[in-house]
């Protein structure tokens, strides 16, 4: 059978993916393969008859596979209509336009579906409604099972629930034509991962950065014709996602975009990335066009495979004037980002809190560990239950044994134990979470007492503390942990015998006098694809490190973005982490290693590269600061 070439001019035709019973070739697939550049062309095969059928557009091939639609053949059935144009959503055509010759004429003009993507957990199937002699012309159903969407934002949102779309086909110049076409790009997981890759963008919150996870194409847009950095420092002038958008602020003056015709941006030989920005950026003053500059060093840095030292804006000129840079340095300090920890920090087999420092270059020898200075150590007879240290590492929060009392101390004079800045509400012993700190100076807790739950808060630390209102909690949580920027809570939260993660946005009065108002709204889930965690932690770049198990499946440890995208592959040797058993810091410049509970081994560790280590005898509750 002829089969049409695509247009890629590196493309070559190769062998075609065995089908059944004369199925006709749909699409064609070209494979980069190493340095050189060859590709192995391959096609797609699709049913020709109306009975039901999955329809895979690929098998989870890795992100250089290239996908090219094939146009639709003369006279072809209805069904091969149905099966071509959802084939021809996943290309990477220009303006998708292999996928419009599917369509009627008036169908492809007004076809947009943008950014926009719906996200099937597997294929699709799809069956007809009407008999292809239906003089109104066949009606087609398409089904699946959702597994997330993609905004306009190119924000990622978890869903759940079944996904269902007619497709009405009509006769145009004696060919079958699809006149309804879906208004969103219709995606397997599969399809997705190749076709898409994470980022963060970056806003300000309290003058501290926050990522803000989306979605971008792995390589040019179809539409924009944008490379992938273009597309993300486009996505970020455009705004944070709508879930982040309540607490947090761009620098960019509103209608701020790229000079008009860019496609790619490009580094010199410095290391600087250059970006030309439209007129509402020109009259910016210096402070705020830094901050402007920090936020496009921070997105686009964890884009690129070498080093980005530099940003520079251009003004709207068109002859490359400078509006200002700023280098990694100075970002850095603009972005007042978690420094690195010095210490990690547990609870030893004495009901110490105590601290150690992990050296990931050293030999394989367990670290040593001391008692934390301050009036915890001048009180042999207060026992720790849990703890968490501010990211000064200047203080500690710790719950007594018994979990009624949250103690705030000193880590760096002496004096005797403070009274609690908080009592749990019920009967002794109570059950009062191990605490978190934000990088604000708030710390946080949940007291589980049965009759009067709740999430407290502790301006500073010193304050009054102030029961927070958790919108949309549906069951009980067990415990929590504050980002660091102070925008975002994690939860677990139990409900009919399973916990689940959730996070949601900490919302902060303008006013500077109501703080009663601080609250944790719109909940989302973290992990869905969890059945039951048991731990979990923040990581670096607005990540979660979470401990838990899919469906029939073993304890393993994920890289999860707060977003409830899977975004890196398990741990090794996980399954031995027990509940509260896992710590990662958050610092991006030198990342620490992992921290968790054994019940077999007790503190142990998780050097880069390399398998699980002892950290000693004993202990539990292992810390980072925050």
């Amino acid at each position: 059978m002829p089969m049409p070439m695509p247009t890629d001019a590196d493309a070559v035709p190769g062998r075609a993916r065995a089908g059944a019973r004369g199925r006709r070739l749909r699409t064609l697939r070209a494979y980069a393969l190493g340095a050189a550049g060859l590709l192995l062309a391959g096609c797609a095969s699709m049913p020709d008859h109306g009975e039901i059928r999955r329809v895979q557009a690929s098998q989870g091939v890795d992100s250089q596979v290239r996908v090219f639609g094939v146009p639709p053949a003369d006279k072809a059935s209805a069904g091969d209509i149905v099966d071509g144009f959802l084939e021809a959503m996943t290309s990477d055509d220009p303006q998708l336009e292999t996928a419009r010759k599917y369509l009627t004429e008036e169908a492809a003009k007004s076809w947009r579906p943008g950014t926009a993507v719906t996200v099937l957990s597997a294929g699709l199937d799809r069956f007809p409604v009407r008999t292809e002699k239906d003089p109104d012309g066949p009606r087609w159903k398409v089904t699946g099972k959702k597994l997330a969407t993609v905004d306009e934002r190119s924000a990622y949102q978890p869903e759940s629930g079944d996904y269902a779309e007619f497709l009405q086909l009509v006769q145009e110049d004696k060919q079958w034509r699809i006149s309804s076409p879906p208004s969103t790009l219709v995606l397997s997981e599969s399809d997705f991962q190749r076709i898409y890759r994470p980022v963060n963008k970056y806003y300000f919150a309290g003058g501290t950065l926050v990522a803000d996870p989306v979605y971008v194409r792995q390589r040019s847009d179809p539409d924009s014709r944008m490379d992938p950095t273009t597309q993300t420092v486009q996505s970020l002038l455009a705004g944070p996602s709508r879930w982040l958008a309540p607490v947090v602020e761009s620098s960019f003056p509103t209608g701020t975009e790229l000079r008009s015709g860019t496609k790619s941006l490009s580094y010199d030989g410095q290391n600087t990335l250059r970006v030309p920005l439209n007129d509402k950026a020109d009259n910016v003053a210096s402070p705020q066009c830094q901050k402007m500059a920090t936020q496009l060093l921070y997105t686009v840095k964890e884009l690129t495979g070498s080093r980005l030292d530099r940003v520079e804006l251009l003004r709207s000129d068109g002859k490359s004037s400078s509006l200002c840079e700023v280098t990694s340095v100075t970002a850095d300090v603009i972005a007042k980002r978690p420094g690195t920890p010095e210490y990690q920090y547990y609870v030893d087999d004495q009901d110490r809190l105590v601290r150690m420092k992990l050296d990931v270059t050293g030999e394989d020898q367990p670290p040593r560990s001391e008692p934390v200075p301050g009036p915890l150590s001048a009180s042999p007879g207060f026992k720790v239950g849990s703890a968490a240290v501010s990211y000064d590492e200047r203080r500690a929060a710790v719950v007594s044994q018994d979990g009624h009392g949250l103690y705030v101390v000193s880590l760096t004079g002496s004096g005797v134990m403070p009274q609690p800045v908080l009592t749990g509400k019920g009967a002794k012993p109570n059950t009062l979470t191990t605490p978190s700190w934000d990088a604000a100076g708030d710390l946080w807790v949940v007291d589980q007492d049965p009759q009067a739950p709740g999430l407290w808060r502790v301006p500073d630390g010193t304050g009054t503390p102030e029961k927070v209102q958790v919108a949309g909690l549906d069951g009980r949580i067990t415990s929590l942990k504050a980002s660091s920027d102070g925008a975002r809570m994690a939860l677990l939260v139990e409900k009919g015998g399973r916990k689940t993660l959730w996070v949601g946005r900490i919302e902060r009065p303008d006013a500077k006098g109501d703080v009663s108002a601080v609250s944790v709204r719109e909940l989302r889930p973290a992990a869905p694809q969890m059945t039951d965690v048991t731990a979990m932690s923040w990581a670096p770049r607005g990540r979660l490190l979470v401990v838990g198990r899919e469906t029939g499946g073993v304890v393993q440890a994920r890289y999860i973005l707060a977003d409830g995208s899977v975004v890196a592959a398990s741990l090794p040797g996980a399954t031995g982490l027990s509940a509260v058993a896992v710590a990662a810091s958050e610092d991006e410049a030198k990342p620490k290693p992992v921290v968790g509970y054994s019940a077999d081994d007790g503190i142990v560790w998780l050097p880069p590269g390399a398998q699980w280590r002892k950290a000693g005898v004993g202990g539990r509750n292992p810390v980072y600061p925050g």
